[in-house]
């Protein structure tokens, strides 16, 4: 399991904390020149963003989460053949329609990573999941609470379930979770977090460096879970091996819950401290 853990956003007007970001542990480092940037500065930012993409930057991927209309092309008119662009976050893809203009004009190598925002992107997520260019999908899950008048976080689950199905279908790593807006309140990210990785979610967005290893912990195996898969590896190795497999507790185990298993292990080992 490569995807990432950890997406962490940083201000695109902010560039003394580029570096910091990159030295964060997190997997990717996305530069924000939408929600994060006022309305005056974008400008600006696009031109400060454009500069520390002019070379590869030391660290992880860096991606850039452009704006929306207007401004959006010509985010994508300055950054798209700068070499330290890993990719690009879209944001409120309500279609293909976004993504096929985008396709028009990007070079072979930047992939897509759309947010959906809006009842009408929920209502199109399969076509954009399935999009050729497209290299992951997210729910933009404030605007979407927002729109929707949901009043509680559990409200989303329909809509989470319904994003990891989309990204399966279309042979898409399982989606990310959005944000959670507490930097301060470690407890409640770790058990937000454990709550969308049992619904199919993986990894996180991020808007603090203190929030990368909380969310890695929430994805970390538990030693009951790494008991059990090395119990399922162990039995699948057994020269005698066929079909539904026998665990020493009596209970029989497929091939998926093999591959599973082996899931399991690899992840505890990436996320081991």
């Amino acid at each position: 399991m490569n995807a990432p853990l950890t997406w962490l956003y940083v201000p695109g007007d902010r560039p003394e904390r580029f570096a910091k970001a990159a030295a964060s542990g997190a997997d990717v480092v996305v530069v924000d020149l939408e929600d994060a940037v006022a309305a005056p500065d974008k400008v600006r930012a696009r031109s400060t963003v454009a500069d520390y993409l002019t070379t590869v930057p030391d660290g992880p991927t860096v991606h850039v989460r452009i704006n929306d209309g207007a401004l959006g092309r010509d985010d994508v008119a300055v950054l798209a053949g700068l070499p330290g662009l890993g990719g690009l976050r879209v944001p409120k893809v309500d279609s293909t329609d976004t993504l096929d203009a985008l396709d028009a004009v990007l070079p072979d190598r930047v992939r897509l990573w759309p947010l959906v925002e809006s009842a009408r992107g929920c209502a199109a997520i399969d076509a954009i999941a399935a999009h050729h260019r497209v290299a992951g999908i997210a729910l933009g899950e404030q605007d979407l609470a927002a729109t929707l008048h949901l009043g509680s976080d559990t409200a989303l689950d329909h809509l989470r379930l319904r994003a990891v199905l989309s990204a399966a279908a279309a042979g898409l790593p399982a989606p990310p979770m959005s944000v959670h807006p507490h930097v301060r309140d470690d407890d409640s990210l770790l058990r937000s977090t454990r709550h969308g990785r049992a619904l199919g979610l993986f990894g996180r967005s991020v808007i603090h460096p203190r929030q990368v290893p909380v969310v890695r912990a929430a994805f970390a195996p538990t030693a009951g879970e790494t008991t059990w898969a090395h119990a399922v590896v162990e039995a699948a190795g057994r020269p005698d091996a066929r079909g539904a497999i026998a665990l020493p507790d009596g209970t029989f185990v497929d091939r998926p819950i093999v591959d599973r298993a082996r899931t399991v292990l690899a992840l505890a080992a990436r996320t081991a401290v």
